[in-house]
């Protein structure tokens, strides 16, 4: 430590906020609450035809009937079976997109890395489909 400095803030003082790369614009609080997330259980799984990437996932969020979501996490799960059953975190509220010919009613929430690294974001705890994230 360089005894020169005194890193006790004075009274009064405000400390610089740390300097955190952004490569994306930022959005407010109020566009970020405008996002709904909610827990959906995974009925069923396809895979796509003429597609290595897109999985058909079938998925309940106690909305009635399920809702049909493509996601492009084929490689990640060689047995796409594995997903049947599991609660995952979507984003529920997106305008439909069309992909490969169907229409997609959401996105799966994941996070990866250069390296490979893959996770979904599942809730712990029995989280019954529909739970809205707050």
């Amino acid at each position: 430590m360089n005894p020169t400095i005194d890193p006790t803030p004075k009274e009064g003082a405000t400390q610089p906020m740390a300097q955190i790369p952004v490569e994306k614009p930022r959005i407010s609080y109020d566009d970020f609450a405008k996002v709904e997330m909610m827990v959906g259980k995974i009925l069923s799984v396809e895979a796509i035809p003429k597609s290595d990437k897109l999985l058909k996932l079938s998925v309940d969020f106690a909305e009635g009937a399920p809702r049909t979501i493509l996601s492009g996490i084929a490689k990640y799960f060689p047995d796409s079976q594995t997903l049947v059953g599991k609660r995952c975190m979507f984003v529920t509220n997106l305008a439909p997109r069309l992909m490969m010919g169907l229409e997609s009613n959401g996105m799966i929430l994941a996070v990866s890395t250069p390296e490979g690294g893959f996770s979904l974001l599942e809730p712990t705890g029995n989280i019954p489909e529909g739970t809205k994230a707050r």
